[in-house]
């Protein structure tokens, strides 16, 4: 399992910034361009798009660049270590709840996590076998034979330390009939892996029928990372979180999801929204993520949470979670796109599992301080707060008026566009 540790820095580095979301944004920019030690470029590629020529080569048929507001989530401390994590999200309050919940835990040691080794499964499926069950063995006793044709020692993966590390298969019954599926089991280091799962699975077919006496046919890696899970807990104060009542209903909250499949949907909604934003941010794969997630959470034949709340004694809230996260910091986007490169600087992450530790650590946030909004004040109270500049905002406001607008909508408790175009004609 990989820990997360402290940062090596030539000065005190703290996330707790008190008034950070008051400063103007060039303000804001500066302030984690110092704390995070970026050049002047890297400080001006948080607030630059995405080229057009760059974009071109990412995807086809490009016709333009679509931004997302990129924030900055403060108060973290995951295995010790300040973090500021970077989040690109369109969804109001969402960075402003992780930074709270975090706040809350911090006191109580921030968040503690853990990553598994980074290893992806990769399918082949194998059809027209005779016999499943003799096939499967052949081929897992063939692993030293699988290894030599596909660990190249000259390959970063493999000099250090990842490559095909097993071989499993299994025989699964489906309406057209019982296929053998081989599960390649690869240690992909940094990288999400799905490029260098993919090329072992299709490097390896050949040799996969040859020894089943079957046909191979699907050859592509799992986005159900079992192997690759990521677990983060933290005692969240009882105090900041509104009191002993507040506590006990969150609990009572917690199980409710974990005992229902329609709230369940709704509150790892909540968990990754703060998850989402970090693999966004940082150039990975929000889809594969998301399809990884999901089919953890219905791993028991039932859809059920992915975070845990249990009272301690001293009354505080504890939660955690566990999920799989095929994250990387190297390969795609990660290199490619340059606000995720500085993003991944901000993080300071040195790996891929350290990076999971920190993404797991952000979900389980998000979702507590989602959780304590409806078991507290409800949940429109704070994000309507927040949805009321983008209403001022469409109803025609610019710079200070923006503010100005939604501080009065939000006061009368009138949040629409009509109301705020009223506001701005003078028709108050």
């Amino acid at each position: 399992m990989t820990g997360l540790p402290g940062r090596v820095s030539d000065a005190p580095f703290s996330s707790r910034i008190p008034g950070f979301h008051k400063l103007a944004l060039p303000e804001r920019a500066a302030t984690i361009g110092r704390l995070c030690k970026l050049s002047a470029e890297e400080t001006a590629a948080l607030s630059a798009s995405l080229a057009p020529a760059d974009a071109s080569s990412m995807i086809e048929n490009v016709i333009g660049v679509h931004a997302l507001p990129l924030g900055v989530a403060t108060n973290f401390v995951v295995n010790g270590r300040d973090v500021l994590v970077p989040m690109a999200i369109e969804e109001s309050s969402v960075v402003a709840a992780a930074s709270n919940a975090a706040r809350m835990a911090r006191d109580h040691g921030g968040f503690r996590a853990q990553a598994d080794p980074p290893v992806m499964i990769g399918q082949v499926q194998i059809l027209d076998v005779s016999d499943a069950v003799a096939a499967g063995k052949a081929i897992e006793a063939s692993l030293p034979r699988l290894r030599s044709v596909v660990n190249d020692p000259k390959s970063t993966m493999v000099r250090m330390g990842g490559g095909l590390q097993g071989v499993e298969s299994r025989a699964v019954a489906t309406p057209e009939g019982t296929m053998l599926v081989v599960h390649l089991l690869v240690d992909v280091r940094d990288a999400m892996g799905a490029n260098a799962v993919n090329t072992v699975c299709e490097s390896l077919a050949p040799i996969l029928a040859e020894l089943s006496g079957g046909r191979a046919v699907l050859r592509i890696l799992s986005n159900y990372a079992d192997r690759r899970l990521a677990r983060a807990s933290a005692v969240f104060d009882r105090d900041l979180l509104g009191g002993a009542r507040v506590v006990e209903d969150m609990v009572r909250a917690f199980a409710f999801a974990d005992a229902d499949p329609w709230r369940a949907a709704t509150h790892n909604k909540g968990v990754m929204n703060g998850i989402d934003a970090v693999v966004a941010a940082t150039g990975n794969d929000t889809r594969a993520v998301e399809a990884g997630a999901h089919a953890w959470a219905a791993r028991t034949g039932r859809y059920r949470s992915l975070t845990r709340a249990r009272r301690t004694p001293e009354g505080h809230l504890a939660a955690e979670i566990e999920l799989p996260l095929a994250l990387g910091v190297v390969g795609g986007a990660t290199k490619v796109h340059p606000t995720a490169r500085v993003a991944l600087k901000i993080l300071g992450t040195a790996g891929a599992g350290e990076l999971a530790c920190v993404v797991a650590s952000v979900g389980l946030a998000q979702n507590v301080a989602a959780v304590r909004a409806l078991c507290d004040e409800g949940i429109q109270k704070g994000h309507m707060a927040l949805h009321a500049r983008n209403v001022a905002i469409m109803a025609g406001a610019r710079g200070d008026q923006v503010e100005a607008v939604a501080e009065r909508m939000v006061r009368e408790g009138n949040v629409r566009v009509s109301r705020a175009q009223e506001i701005l004609a003078g028709n108050v």
